[in-house]
């Protein structure tokens, strides 16, 4: 296996993986604060890793580095943790990763940097069947269903927020290096998810004492270290060698692996049910990001 084959499979790998730590951690501390942690310390380690570029950006780029800070790791974080708070992480992560392109070319649409064509349309058509079978699975579970496919809707709101976000971010990109552009955009968003944390889950002193307590401490480690740092590194090194359609062929890898954690370590639910929404959702996936 060549090296850039190494640094994607360990991009897939951990990517995978983060969803159980999420959950895990979700589970003991309020999600909207654990994510704040997450990206405030992400943040202050992007900071150190970007040096003296994290202060290289033209004044004219502060609003719209606000903007999108808000859309990627506010808006899409507290949608996002709290959704896998309440649904499976396999689900979840079917969701998200099957969902981003179909969103990226939608919002590249508004914004005149994409194209439709007959066979993005047909993998939206087909990524919008896919999603209505798992919601369809769930909802027939009764109360608890109805809360685990709210829980999904949340996940489907996260991935439009950072798409969205993902979109303004890429005249930023031309403005700034990649690390000082994902350091502003975690404190920021961080402090964003503080805030509604405060007001939302009436965060107090000893939910900051969770974070350090097992198994919380680890699982968040692994989000910080692991999720954004290291995967983040990976897929940065894979963009420039290979081009963002071969980099993003995670999409296909990491919600398997998301999927096989959560049943083996969770014991959560994967029927035939949730086997067709996520085909149908994947094929969907590889129509929109075919290439031409």
């Amino acid at each position: 296996m060549t090296r850039n084959g190494l640094f994607f499979a360990l991009m897939c790998l951990v990517w995978g993986l983060t969803w159980l730590p999420l959950k895990v951690a979700a589970a003991e501390a309020p999600p909207i604060f654990l994510a704040a942690a997450r990206f405030l310390i992400a943040g202050a380690l992007f900071l150190v890793w970007a040096g003296r570029d994290a202060f290289a950006a033209p004044r004219r780029a502060a609003l719209p580095l606000l903007g999108t800070a808000l859309l990627i790791n506010t808006g899409c974080y507290a949608f996002l943790f709290w959704g896998v708070k309440h649904a499976p992480t396999g689900i979840s992560a079917i969701v998200n990763f099957a969902l981003i392109p179909v969103f990226t070319i939608l919002f590249g649409l508004a914004y005149g940097e994409e194209v439709l064509t007959r066979r993005r349309v047909e993998g939206m058509t087909l990524g919008a069947l896919g999603l209505v079978l798992l919601f369809w699975a769930r909802v027939g579970e009764g109360r608890e269903g109805w809360l685990t496919a709210l829980a999904l809707g949340a996940v489907v709101v996260s991935t439009i927020s950072y798409t969205w976000g993902a979109i303004l971010s890429r005249p930023l990109v031309r403005v700034m290096s990649p690390i000082a552009l994902a350091a502003w955009q975690c404190l920021l968003g961080g402090l964003g998810l503080a805030l509604l944390s405060a007001v939302l889950e009436g965060t107090t002193p000893a939910d900051a004492a969770r974070l350090a307590a097992w198994p919380v401490w680890p699982a968040l480690a692994f989000l910080v270290l692991a999720g954004s740092l290291v995967g983040f590194a990976a897929y940065l090194k894979l963009l420039r060698d290979w081009g963002p359609f071969r980099a993003g062929l995670y999409a296909f890898v990491s919600p398997v692996i998301a999927v096989a954690t959560g049943v083996l370590a969770l014991g959560e639910p994967f029927g035939p049910a949730e086997a067709a929404g996520a085909a149908v959702m994947l094929t969907a996936t590889a129509l929109v990001v075919r290439r031409a």
